[in-house]
């Protein structure tokens, strides 16, 4: 049986094929020619392209993991030679090492699943999800365990997301992305157990420092640009790069995830007619029907959006305050889309707030579209001309934006200039968390569980900067 299972898959013979073609196919009477309807539907392409990263990682992972065992089998090698131990210890000791390094082979071919794991404090949550530090009971390692909801991924049309991100943090090796060590799932849940990065995101750092200098953004802003690069030379967009995901690890650094889990601001039932200047909408009305407020001072802006910052985070809605104008509008974007996203964190850290902040994430789209009337720094800022131009030049039509040709175009700004980009993560971080032990989620939204139901606290970790 197996082997007729097997014969399946061996290569035809070229004289029968072209006698079968003879008696199928085309020469049935009534039969029609192959049309578009049969090719592959994008779910089958979908999981061809699955299956076959899943068998390139599977591969990769074994002859890594056999050159780190002859690697460490060779080390000891090393060091025994080099003591003064009896031939019959040596043996010994090599016999107790090829039994740990199959007692370790063993556990790799254990299938993980939920109650291998602790779930402890909760540092994340969102509309179809949460995040959790966790520890993995068999070894006592720290993670952050990524819990979604798949019915409500289903619902929301979030499922090839979810996949993409997946197949990115597992393909990517970079000291700029956060790390995937584990996917699992169950009935009812998807769980990616991550690399935790206990220094917080950079929205709990930009609440704590209200604004940085720019020497400060340089150093984070230098960090994203080698994140995003690192992602684009996969070919993935990220799509929502905001300082949410943008994720601090204990010594500083900037690593790229996405522990937002809120849902994309919904702007399908909008014509690109509802985003233009003339609109009531963005003239002197909100969509209510209320007045427009009143113009703010920077400082009062600030301290409106820091109100709001936290709340706008958790929601199911989102913020649309990083969005590019070509993916609010569904017009077709790539990965220049990423950058704009870039423009936007930069004027936060410098200026206190995005650029185009409304009180009305409608209005927040508006402005986003109608770029070249509402991006205006405030006087008071005192932002560099080379702070400026850089914004402008992130924050413009996709023909126009730098980094369309690469990130290159990026670096090479003079606002970067004298950075060594090489050495950027061997640097001394701009900041230094404060971060006691392994579990510490001090630097994290603070969240109390009550009935099942999770809600953000009124209390917050330290960092956090209260009007």
């Amino acid at each position: 049986m197996d082997r007729c299972w097997f014969n399946k898959f061996k290569p035809k013979d070229k004289t029968q094929s072209s006698k079968n073609k003879e008696t199928t196919g085309f020469a049935k009477e009534g039969s029609k020619p192959p049309t578009n309807e049969e090719a592959p539907s994008n779910v089958t392409k979908q999981k061809v392209a699955a299956a076959k990263q899943y068998i390139e990682n599977h591969y990769k992972k074994q002859m890594k993991d056999l050159q780190e065992r002859k690697e460490r089998r060779n080390m000891l090698e090393k060091k025994l030679a080099d003591a003064e131990v009896s031939e019959e210890e040596q043996n010994n000791l090599l016999k107790y090492f090829e039994k740990k390094e199959r007692e370790y082979m063993r556990l790799q071919r254990h299938k993980m699943g939920a109650d291998d794991f602790e779930p402890l404090t909760m540092i994340g949550k969102g509309a179809f999800g949460e995040v959790r530090v966790c520890r993995e009971k068999a070894t006592g390692h720290v993670y952050a365990m990524k819990k979604l909801k798949k019915s409500e991924m289903l619902r929301r049309g979030q499922v090839e997301h979810v996949k993409a991100e997946r197949n990115l943090l597992a393909e990517v090796d970079s000291n700029c992305i956060v790390k995937l060590y584990y996917s699992f799932q169950d009935e009812e849940y998807l769980y990616l157990i991550m690399e935790y990065l206990p220094g917080g995101d950079m929205m709990t750092l930009l609440m704590r420092k209200d604004i940085l200098t720019e020497d400060e953004a340089r150093f984070y802003v230098g960090e994203t640009v080698l994140a995003i690069e690192s992602i684009h030379k996969h070919n993935y967009i990220h799509r929502d790069i905001k300082p949410d995901n943008l994720l601090l690890d204990r010594n500083g650094h900037m690593k790229l995830s996405d522990f937002g889990l809120c849902k994309p601001l919904d702007c399908s039932n909008l014509q690109e007619k509802d985003f233009s200047i003339g609109s009531n909408r963005s003239g002197g009305l909100q969509s209510d029907g209320r007045p427009v407020a009143p113009k703010r001072s920077q400082q009062e802006q600030l301290q409106h959006w820091q109100k709001n910052r936290r709340m706008l985070a958790y929601s199911t809605v989102g913020t649309p305050d990083y969005i590019a104008p070509e993916v609010l509008l569904k017009k077709g974007y790539g990965m220049e889309c990423d950058w704009w996203s870039l423009g936007a964190i930069m004027y936060e850290m410098l200026v206190g707030y995005p650029p185009f902040y409304s009180d009305e994430p409608m209005l927040t789209c508006r402005k986003i579209v109608n770029w070249r009337t509402h991006l205006k720094f405030p006087e008071e800022a005192k932002l560099s001309a080379e702070a400026k131009d850089l914004i402008c030049r992130l924050l413009c039509n996709v023909d126009q934006r730098l980094g369309t040709k690469g990130a290159d175009e990026i670096k090479a700004h003079r606002w970067f200039k004298g950075i060594e980009w090489e050495k950027l993560y061997q640097m001394k971080a701009a900041f230094i968390p404060e971060v006691n032990d392994e579990l510490d989620t001090q630097n994290f939204e603070k969240f109390e569980e009550v009935d099942n139901q999770t809600q953000p606290s009124s209390k917050s970790g330290p960092w956090r900067k209260l009007n």
